[in-house]
């Protein structure tokens, strides 16, 4: 398993500005899943305490009105460097024989308007979530969901007859 730890550039602005993603070997039968990790809930004084007007950037598209509360959740669901390597210890001592890959990188400041928070993104056939938390002896004192797409994975069963 590979732990890539990407550091910031430059300092970052405020201490929550870590994704983490995971790559699952095989998950649901497909092969080399890619999982989007994120916090799927805060405290409202969290989401009140930052300042907004220099961590928001432009919209996305041009002609748009983005909703405001939508890009602040995309900070809302990152991890601090603690919440970080927390959680990157727990996936690489628990599932070190089913990952292929563990990242982490910092966001990108400001954050532009428009983007979807994994914590919206729907759930399907395709489209999944992992909530960590309530598996057995889940250690971490905070939630962790995982959003994935099982149709950007190759199915296990067409690579064995390639």
């Amino acid at each position: 398993m590979d732990i890539n730890i990407i550091p910031p550039s430059k300092p970052l602005p405020v201490n929550r500005a870590y994704i983490v993603t995971m790559t699952i070997k095989s998950f649901k039968g497909r092969r080399d899943v890619e999982v989007h990790l994120f916090r799927p809930y805060w405290d409202v004084e969290e989401e009140n305490g930052y300042p907004w007007d220099k961590l928001l950037g432009e919209p996305i598209e041009e002609g748009i009105t983005p909703d405001i509360n939508r890009s602040k959740k995309i900070l809302l669901e990152a991890f601090t460097r603690d919440e970080r390597d927390q959680l990157v210890d727990y996936l690489a001592r628990r599932y070190a024989s089913r990952l292929k890959t563990i990242t982490s990188a910092p966001l990108n400041f400001p954050i532009p308007l428009g983007l979807m928070p994994l914590s919206e993104m729907p759930e399907d056939e395709n489209f999944g979530r992992i909530r960590l938390e309530q598996i057995c002896d889940y250690p971490l004192p905070f939630p962790v969901h995982g959003f994935y797409d099982l149709s950007s994975a190759k199915p296990i069963i067409q690579e064995e007859f390639e």
